[in-house]
């Protein structure tokens, strides 16, 4: 019972972590319900997400990092887009933050 209740607080420790930095709360859970430290060192060890600008491949239309060179979906070269086609990336802060 003791075990249990210890891999339920790495499991929901790492889920808060990993929520704090961007990324599911839901598989992070599971993950460090699976392996309770080790789930929890790559938490800690794995970067934050960051609102990187995006923009439209013209060819296909997948939306891609602006740093991105060559479309993964067609292999279209891209180059840099007038500032009016680069949108802003998703949010990652949390709620309070905003």
């Amino acid at each position: 019972m003791a075990f249990l209740v210890i891999v339920l607080c790495f499991a929901l420790a790492t889920a808060i972590i990993a929520r704090a930095k961007g990324s599911s709360f839901w598989i992070w859970f599971v993950i460090g319900g699976c392996a309770p430290g080790l789930g929890l060192i790559a938490i800690i060890l794995s970067r934050r997400e960051q609102a990187e600008p995006e923009r439209r491949c013209p060819n296909c239309g997948k939306v891609l990092k602006l740093y991105v060179q060559v479309c993964t979906r067609c292999g279209a070269d891209l180059y840099l887009p007038d500032p009016s086609e680069v949108r802003p990336g998703p949010d990652f802060r949390s709620p309070q933050a905003r």
